[in-house]
């Protein structure tokens, strides 16, 4: 099984904290045939991941990625841009039993990675496991209902 939609790239997004885990990820994604679009950063030099995670999230809204993988230093700062958007469910994830529960319980469509606080080899597992997982529906679709502000 797995969440990726055909013909749509997986969006990916970093500041300059994750660029390097993002490049990783990118190579990973590559071996396994998996196309992505990267909204960038494109280096290291110090930068601000709004800049890179309002893109990202908006193509995850309108359809035209999915799902998304965003990565900045803790993950806090990108993770909480995300999901400002109410179309995005941007999970933190460090272990892929997170990854897991994510996709499961909560239909997550944003894996958020640590950059500076996981080995490149749990990012990978995190990421194959929240894109191999469906969400599983039924008790936890009343709860994804109720998460969108209602104005």
């Amino acid at each position: 099984m797995t969440i990726l939609k055909e013909n749509l790239p997986v969006g990916l997004c970093s500041d300059h904290a994750g660029f390097e885990l993002k490049g990783i990820i990118e190579g990973y994604l590559e071996s396994k045939g998996i196309p992505y679009k990267d909204f960038g950063t494109f280096g290291t030099e110090s930068c601000d991941y709004p800049d890179f995670a309002h893109p990202c999230a908006e193509a995850v809204e309108a359809g035209e990625v999915y799902p998304g993988i965003a990565i900045c230093g803790t993950g806090n700062g990108i993770g909480m841009t995300l999901n400002k958007h109410q179309g995005i469910r941007a999970a933190l994830c460090w272990q892929p039993e997170l990854a897991r529960l994510a996709r499961a319980h909560n239909d997550a469509n944003v894996l958020v990675l640590p950059g500076r606080f996981i080995e490149p080899e749990v990012a990978l597992e995190c990421v194959d496991t929240f894109l191999s997982t469906e969400f599983e529906g039924g008790r936890h679709q009343r709860r994804i209902d109720k998460m969108p502000v209602k104005k």
